[in-house]
């Protein structure tokens, strides 16, 4: 086992990729924590994967809104009870509102950026104040295309994915002495609730080409969970040492292989940066 015995946190984990992620700590031996925004998901999926641990393994399954303070402050209080937490996993996460962007309600990109980057701030800094004196720890976020390309009709969930890699860059920078390690998953289309939203509010609003892509992810398939499940065990355990303010993508980048790439990762790969002439042989007058 890769994970025995080390405590973790994962929010949104009553369903989809956070439903695996759990599952995947499980396997590895950690005693996992998480939460959902429903007792009736956090107490279903508990009762289901009870059966699952040993002897000596905890599962603890908390009613919890990332987005919320008192309600974070109240998820590390119980999560203090199983033990040192040792790797956070944000996964919580919305598309927030799917639509032409001058039609964007407010309230409702409000709230998606509440879930999407206030709430991993929120729960990063509870992990970071645990994690800093011990001098070890890691903290994954799961992103995802919106990070890095376009995403027309889904202005807030990809403004907020993005943010969200510079935050784990920007963290990881920050903690890098204290050896905490701080990465970003991109897990790769999913077929989960957030399919069923696009497919929802249709092709006039989601736009006819990511409806199409949706549509064909929910009937046929998409890329296995599973993936982005095992990547995050990878950069929790001693696998992952010293892996640190990267965004890896689960379906297409080399993770597996990442001991002997070691004086690459040193470099800029596998983050956020701006391209200007030179990387691409040009240079422009001023």
């Amino acid at each position: 086992m890769k994970l025995p015995g080390l405590t973790t946190l994962v929010t949104g984990g009553s369903q989809g990729l956070g439903r695996h992620i759990v599952e995947a700590f499980l396997a590895e031996g950690a005693h996992v924590v998480f939460c959902a925004r429903t007792s009736e998901d956090v107490e279903r999926t508990r009762a289901e994967l009870q059966p699952r641990l040993n002897p000596d393994q905890k599962l603890v399954g908390v009613t919890a809104d990332v987005a919320e303070p008192t309600s974070v402050a109240a998820l590390f209080a119980r999560t203090a009870e199983v033990g040192p937490l040792h790797t956070v996993v944000n996964n919580a996460g919305v598309y927030g509102p799917i639509g032409p962007t001058e039609t964007v309600d407010l309230a409702e990109w409000t709230r998606a950026w509440q879930i999407n980057v206030t709430g991993v701030l929120l729960v990063c800094q509870h992990a970071l104040r645990g994690m800093k004196p011990r001098r070890s720890g890691r903290i994954i976020n799961i992103s995802g295309g919106g990070a890095t390309n376009p995403m027309p009709r889904l202005a807030t969930y990809a403004a907020t994915k993005a943010a969200l890699v510079r935050l784990t860059e920007t963290l990881a920078e920050e903690y890098r002495e204290d050896c905490i390690w701080v990465n970003a998953v991109a897990p790769g289309a999913l077929r989960t609730r957030m399919t069923q939203q696009v497919l929802a509010a249709g092709p006039q609003r989601a736009g006819a080409e990511f409806f199409a892509k949706n549509k064909k992810w929910s009937e046929e398939g998409a890329v296995d969970p599973r993936l982005g499940a095992a990547l995050c065990v990878h950069l929790a355990s001693s696998e992952g040492e010293g892996i640190t303010g990267k965004l890896i993508s689960a379906q297409w980048d080399p993770w597996r292989n990442f001991a002997q790439l070691r004086a690459e990762l040193a470099g800029d790969v596998y983050t956020l940066r701006r391209i200007v002439p030179e990387d691409r042989g040009r240079k422009f007058s001023v």
